[in-house]
């Protein structure tokens, strides 16, 4: 059985969506075994995934193949987590630095809120 990249990345919940996993093959932040490849690359069993994800590097080591997507909690029966832990912090980072820069669950900016922006950042 054979797997295509972007398929397996998808399937084990890496990404939301296999356009997603394409596109981020296609702009060489998912690797192969330390190798930038294309997403229709074919996986094996032992391969290691390497993804690029907010200027931190997951790593992920390939248990089984699959053909189509599974529920979350039988993720850890195909895929080996293997990230190190101070990418992991760098993630959480970024997370929070992203809360902070703008209140957390308030939504996309209003049309007011726009305008006081585009007021404030044309203050020349």
């Amino acid at each position: 059985m054979s797997v295509r990249l972007d398929k397996f990345i998808w399937c084990v919940r890496i990404t939301k969506t296999r356009s997603q996993a394409t596109d981020l093959a296609k702009k060489g932040k998912v690797k192969l075994n330390n190798q930038e490849v294309k997403p229709s690359k074919e996986v094996k069993v032992g391969d290691f995934v390497q993804l690029n994800k907010h200027n931190a590097l997951f790593e992920y080591k390939i248990k089984k193949l699959l053909k189509n997507r599974i529920g979350a909690k039988l993720v850890e029966d195909y895929i080996l987590d293997c990230t190190k832990e101070e990418e992991l912090e760098k993630y959480k980072t970024y997370q929070m630095a992203q809360r902070t820069y703008r209140n957390y669950g308030t939504g996309k900016p209003t049309k007011k809120d726009r305008r006081e922006l585009d007021d404030f950042l044309d203050w020349d």
